[in-house]
């Protein structure tokens, strides 16, 4: 299938959903060629000893928004890996944040590379984190 009919299964529930989904609790929420939306509900087991969520936890969140919306890109036998992110944390996310919305866009899918760009954002609005990625795009083997 490609890549936009494997992600928008991940989030219609048709395709079981990735492991790292399910531990952290984030889900899809939107899902369209080039673009993805997630939520995540911050609780006190994604926190780090200082009492916030730990800057692991938003990196995972926009690595996965960002790989994503590159996914739905892709044709029908091609795979992608995160070559490089980084990330900007902005503010200190809590339980008090509410949920919070992470956005994944495609700034350049190419044959060989993508980049994309992502933020997350707190209930009332606030941005929490921005990032950006560089992926490698490559076919994948035949089974």
């Amino acid at each position: 299938m490609t890549g936009l009919e494997l992600i928008s299964g991940l989030r219609d529930g048709t395709i079981p959903s990735a492991p790292i989904g399910v531990l952290i609790g984030m889900s899809f929420t939107e899902v369209e060629a080039g673009r993805v939306a997630m939520r995540l509900t911050p609780a006190e087991f994604h926190y780090n000893p200082i009492g916030s969520m730990h800057g692991g936890v938003l990196a995972t969140v926009l690595d996965s928004v960002m790989g994503c919306a590159v996914h739905t890109m892709l044709p029908k036998g091609r795979g992608y890996t995160t070559l490089e992110i980084k990330v900007n944390y902005v503010r200190a996310v809590t339980d008090a944040s509410g949920d919070l919305a992470a956005e994944g866009k495609v700034v350049h899918s190419g044959r060989r590379s993508a980049v994309a760009e992502g933020k997350v954002t707190d209930a009332k609005g606030r941005l929490c984190a921005t990032a950006s990625t560089t992926c490698l795009v490559f076919d994948l083997p035949l089974a």
